[in-house]
């Protein structure tokens, strides 16, 4: 099949390189401009588009979907089927209709539920057991065209939101290969969605870092888990300055311990007191201006008493 592609970041690119494995013809690829990063300002270019470079894909970059270059520049590339995976843009009507099998959306989480920006992230942050990928058509409203196939997976007790996302970028990739063989055997199927039962996953601010220690040690853990590797959960209580956590630990523990009050450092972590009565153990953070490390390694160099603030 002639395919255009249009994605943007790590997790699209699973797709991409299973649409060019499978044998399928991609014609050009959509990806969002080149930005300046780092101190530098030097100008880096997307994933999608470093693998699509590797294949010697043509790549895309309009600025704007709305204008009418990126209508032109799909007439010109004819495709039979658009698919879209983190692309992040809004795409008018004209262009999601033009393909004879029209446009797809790799999304991941279970339509209706968590349609937006941070899928993943949310729901994590909010607790959920399973998430999964969502393969559908693409409408004009935000995720919310007929679902095609959908795949379910449970989410690690420990698993934070890059490595789920990992995960779902290959499943997806898996889904959207079956769909693409269904719709050249004519077997496609599409289901609407509920739309009463939507939810929202907007995207993330900084205002979410902030640890609020009257919380549960299971709320607390999975704020951390849900802002990996961005913005991060942070708290003061170690240092008196934001720490960003990485990972942390559900004890089990009981304590009678105020919320916020670390009872124990050692090799196993900086344990600290949660609203539930329950004990969560940080297991690996960044102090502001260092690296990333165990808190173990933490604790070597920088000392805490119990009961520090």
């Amino acid at each position: 099949m002639r395919i255009l592609f249009m994605g943007t970041p790590e997790f699209a690119v699973a797709s991409l390189r299973r649409i060019v494995a499978d044998g399928h013809e991609v014609c050009g690829v959509f990806t969002q401009p080149d930005k300046p990063k780092n101190r530098g300002h030097k100008l880096m270019f997307s994933p999608v588009k470093g693998y699509a470079l590797t294949e010697n894909i043509p790549v895309y970059q309009p600025l704007k979907a709305r204008d009418g270059e990126a209508m032109a520049l799909v007439e010109s590339l004819a495709p039979e089927l658009i698919v879209v995976a983190a692309y992040g843009k809004i795409l008018p009507e004209e262009l999601l209709d033009y393909p004879k099998y029209g446009s797809i959306n790799v999304h991941s989480s279970l339509l209706p539920k968590y349609r937006g920006a941070a899928p993943i992230n949310w729901a994590i942050l909010n607790g959920e057991t399973e998430t999964g990928v969502s393969i559908m058509y693409m409408a004009k409203d935000l995720d919310a065209g007929d679902v095609i196939r959908q795949a379910v997976t449970p989410i690690g007790d420990d698993e934070d939101a890059q490595a789920l996302t990992a995960r779902l970028a290959d499943l997806g990739a898996e889904t959207l290969s079956q769909v693409i063989r269904d719709m050249e055997a004519g077997k496609v199927s599409r289901t609407p969605q509920d739309h009463s039962a939507q939810t929202y996953a907007p995207m993330l601010s900084k205002e979410l870092s902030a640890v609020d220690w009257s919380r549960s040690a299971h709320a607390v853990h999975c704020q951390i888990r849900g802002l990996i590797p961005w913005p991060c959960a942070s708290t003061d209580i170690i240092s008196g300055q934001p720490m960003k956590l990485f990972a942390a630990q559900e004890t089990g523990e009981d304590t009678t311990a105020a919320p916020g009050r670390v009872i124990r450092a050692d090799k196993r972590g900086i344990c600290v007191a949660c609203g539930d009565g329950k004990v969560l153990c940080l297991t690996e953070l960044q102090a502001p201006g260092g690296k990333r490390m165990s808190a173990a390694s933490y604790l070597a160099g920088h000392p805490i008493s119990l009961g520090d603030e």
